[in-house]
Protein backbone atom coordinates (compact mmCIF):
# COMPACT_ATOMS: atom_id res chain seq x y z
CA UNK A 1 0.00 0.00 0.00
CA UNK A 2 1.20 3.41 -0.85
CA UNK A 3 2.08 6.12 2.05
CA UNK A 4 2.35 8.86 -0.27
CA UNK A 5 5.44 11.28 -1.14
CA UNK A 6 7.84 10.61 1.59
CA UNK A 7 11.26 11.51 -0.68
CA UNK A 8 13.16 13.38 -2.91
CA UNK A 9 16.39 12.33 -4.25
CA UNK A 10 18.30 15.22 -6.47
CA UNK A 11 21.90 14.85 -7.79
CA UNK A 12 24.77 16.58 -7.16
CA UNK A 13 28.19 16.57 -8.92
CA UNK A 14 29.23 18.38 -5.24
CA UNK A 15 28.27 17.18 -1.84
CA UNK A 16 29.11 19.61 0.21
CA UNK A 17 28.40 22.72 -2.18
CA UNK A 18 24.81 20.68 -2.79
CA UNK A 19 24.60 20.73 0.77
CA UNK A 20 25.41 24.10 1.52
CA UNK A 21 22.82 25.34 -1.09
CA UNK A 22 19.83 22.86 -0.28
CA UNK A 23 20.60 23.81 3.44
CA UNK A 24 19.95 27.65 2.79
CA UNK A 25 17.61 27.07 0.29
CA UNK A 26 15.48 25.25 2.80
CA UNK A 27 16.96 26.85 6.26
CA UNK A 28 17.73 23.31 7.69
CA UNK A 29 21.24 21.31 8.27
CA UNK A 30 20.61 17.42 6.51
CA UNK A 31 19.75 15.03 9.45
CA UNK A 32 21.19 12.40 7.56
CA UNK A 33 24.84 13.34 6.43
CA UNK A 34 26.86 10.79 5.47
CA UNK A 35 29.81 10.57 1.90
CA UNK A 36 27.31 8.58 -0.02
CA UNK A 37 23.43 10.42 1.31
CA UNK A 38 21.97 13.25 2.27
CA UNK A 39 18.85 13.32 3.66
CA UNK A 40 17.19 16.99 4.79
CA UNK A 41 13.88 16.34 7.03
CA UNK A 42 10.96 18.94 5.23
CA UNK A 43 7.72 19.44 5.95
CA UNK A 44 6.92 15.65 6.83
CA UNK A 45 9.30 14.98 3.45
CA UNK A 46 13.15 13.79 2.52
CA UNK A 47 14.45 15.44 -0.06
CA UNK A 48 18.19 13.72 -0.82
CA UNK A 49 20.92 14.32 -2.26
CA UNK A 50 23.60 11.52 -4.09
CA UNK A 51 27.15 12.79 -5.14
CA UNK A 52 26.78 10.31 -8.25
CA UNK A 53 23.98 10.30 -11.29
CA UNK A 54 23.06 13.24 -13.48
CA UNK A 55 21.31 15.96 -12.71
CA UNK A 56 18.47 17.09 -14.83
CA UNK A 57 14.92 18.51 -15.77
CA UNK A 58 13.43 16.13 -17.49
CA UNK A 59 12.59 13.55 -15.49
CA UNK A 60 10.03 13.47 -12.64
CA UNK A 61 8.59 16.42 -11.22
CA UNK A 62 8.43 17.38 -7.69
CA UNK A 63 6.81 20.44 -6.16
CA UNK A 64 7.92 21.62 -2.56
CA UNK A 65 5.44 23.93 -0.71
CA UNK A 66 5.61 26.86 0.05
CA UNK A 67 3.86 30.24 1.65
CA UNK A 68 4.81 32.96 -0.59
CA UNK A 69 5.57 31.91 -3.79
CA UNK A 70 6.80 35.38 -4.69
CA UNK A 71 9.04 35.51 -1.80
CA UNK A 72 10.47 31.86 -1.96
CA UNK A 73 10.86 32.20 -6.10
CA UNK A 74 13.07 35.54 -5.45
CA UNK A 75 15.30 33.71 -2.22
CA UNK A 76 16.20 30.61 -4.22
CA UNK A 77 16.97 32.78 -7.03
CA UNK A 78 19.64 35.05 -4.90
CA UNK A 79 20.95 31.91 -3.84
CA UNK A 80 21.78 30.93 -7.43
CA UNK A 81 18.84 29.27 -8.90
CA UNK A 82 17.48 29.68 -12.27
CA UNK A 83 13.91 30.07 -13.13
CA UNK A 84 12.83 27.78 -16.05
CA UNK A 85 9.17 28.79 -15.76
CA UNK A 86 8.04 31.75 -14.44
CA UNK A 87 5.20 31.72 -11.49
CA UNK A 88 1.81 30.93 -13.10
CA UNK A 89 -1.88 31.01 -11.11
CA UNK A 90 -2.93 27.46 -12.00
CA UNK A 91 -6.47 28.72 -10.71
CA UNK A 92 -8.25 28.52 -6.94
CA UNK A 93 -5.49 30.92 -6.27
CA UNK A 94 -3.04 27.88 -6.66
CA UNK A 95 0.69 28.98 -7.97
CA UNK A 96 3.31 27.29 -9.52
CA UNK A 97 7.07 28.31 -10.31
CA UNK A 98 10.27 26.13 -11.41
CA UNK A 99 13.62 26.51 -11.41
CA UNK A 100 16.72 24.97 -12.14
CA UNK A 101 19.13 24.54 -8.65
CA UNK A 102 22.91 25.47 -9.77
CA UNK A 103 23.47 21.28 -10.53
CA UNK A 104 21.05 21.64 -12.96
CA UNK A 105 18.04 19.97 -11.21
CA UNK A 106 14.31 21.34 -11.54
CA UNK A 107 13.12 22.22 -8.03
CA UNK A 108 9.66 23.35 -8.35
CA UNK A 109 7.47 25.46 -5.82
CA UNK A 110 3.71 25.71 -5.27
CA UNK A 111 1.66 27.91 -2.84
CA UNK A 112 -1.90 26.21 -2.43
CA UNK A 113 -4.10 27.27 -0.24
CA UNK A 114 -6.75 24.91 -1.23
CA UNK A 115 -4.61 21.58 -0.20
CA UNK A 116 -4.87 20.32 3.75
CA UNK A 117 -1.74 18.04 4.14
CA UNK A 118 -3.73 16.97 7.31
CA UNK A 119 -6.93 15.98 5.43
CA UNK A 120 -7.42 11.99 5.61
CA UNK A 121 -9.05 11.05 2.65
Amino acid sequence: MFKGLRTVIYPVPDMDKGKAWYSEAFGVAPYFDQPFYAGFAIGGFELGLIPDGEPGVSGSRAYWGVENIEQDLARVVALGATITHPIQDVGEGIKVAEVSDPFGNMLGLIENPVFDPTAVR
